[in-house]
């Protein structure tokens, strides 16, 4: 924008015809600072009457001068006005952008922690690239609702202060380590309901807190939506394998669970092994997402149990991620 700037010259002498524009809102008009008697009107080119005495050769440069003083005023002032005005637009826009995030609550962006309120401080989320040419899962074009992104690289990154699961780092994980989260009676029957439903792959990664919290995440994709709904429905408490996890002999639905964070063409359910529970409390939840069904394991050791927004936090995250 610099190179629009220009420094407003000297004017020219030229005869100073009656003024025809209009001064700028919120200017003095010259003629306010010297008002000539409507009685006896001077032009701006009117000879001095004779009968006065002669200017001296300074008086008349001042004469000379006093008459394109108030134009070349209104012009420096027009000038800085456009630009000031043009400061000011610019600035208004990167001053609104800015407010429009500072004014957000941080109860309305997920994953960024707020001291006292139990969130994990999660880093900053982004999707992955697709392939050229492919859609989202929700996209009009994807009919199948397929994910057609790495899925390993849709898994939910560790928190802050989080310490790695080596055995769950991010890549692949066999069938028989994702059935070993259930209890032992029933994971022979998982394995082969997996087999049967077309499994591609699985990936997983876990983590543990400071405060002793465990989480494990699985991500499992299967061939057709149809396929991961139908697996969906057979680990459900409705039915006769049922979804029970290892250290959670009984869970029920998490009552205190909303659809807050959910993605639209999406479902999300939440579940929490209510008291009295074991040495350890357990909750867990499923987001199935087309193709891909997710699994959200969060357990700790103690009286005090697994904390319920740090599990509806990570549970919204990963769904965000799926979707």
């Amino acid at each position: 924008m610099t190179e629009q700037t220009a420094t407003p010259t000297a004017p020219t002498e030229e005869p100073a015809a009656p003024e025809q524009e209009l001064p700028p809102t919120g200017a003095v008009p010259a003629a306010a600072a010297e008002p000539v008697p409507a009685a006896e009107p001077v032009a701006a080119t009117q000879p001095v009457p004779a009968a006065e005495p002669p200017a001296a050769p300074g008086q008349a440069l001042v004469v000379a001068e006093s008459v394109p003083a108030p134009k070349s005023s209104r012009r420096v002032l027009r000038a800085v006005a456009r630009w000031t005005a043009a400061v000011l637009v610019l600035g208004g826009l990167g001053t609104g952008t800015a407010l429009g995030i500072t004014s957000m609550e941080r109860t309305d962006v997920p994953g960024l922690a707020t001291e006292g309120d139990g969130r994990w401080d999660y880093p900053e989320l982004s999707l992955p690239a697709l392939p050229a040419g492919s859609p989202r899962p929700f996209n009009e074009a994807n009919v199948a609702e397929v994910h057609h992104a790495d899925v390993r690289k849709l898994l939910l990154p560790a928190p802050a202060g989080a310490t790695a699961d080596k055995k769950l780092a991010g890549g692949w994980v066999s069938t028989s380590q994702y059935v070993s989260v259930y209890q032992k009676s029933k994971r022979a029957e998982l394995g082969q309901v997996l087999k049967d439903s077309a499994l591609r792959h699985i990936t997983a990664r876990g983590w543990t807190m400071p405060d002793g919290t465990s989480s494990r995440i699985y991500l499992l994709q299967f061939n057709s939506t149809a396929f991961a709904e139908a697996f969906r429905d057979e680990i459900s408490d409705n039915t006769s394998i049922g979804a029970q996890l290892i250290g959670s002999p009984r869970t029920d639905l998490d009552e205190t669970w909303s659809s807050g964070g959910r993605v639209e063409n999406t479902a999300t359910y939440a579940y929490a092994e209510d008291k009295p529970y074991g040495s350890e409390q357990v909750r867990h939840g499923y987001v199935l997402s087309g193709d891909t069904l997710a699994l959200v394991i969060q357990s700790r050791k103690g009286k005090a149990g697994t904390e319920r927004v740090p599990f509806h936090q990570t549970l919204i995250l990963q769904n965000q991620l799926l979707g």
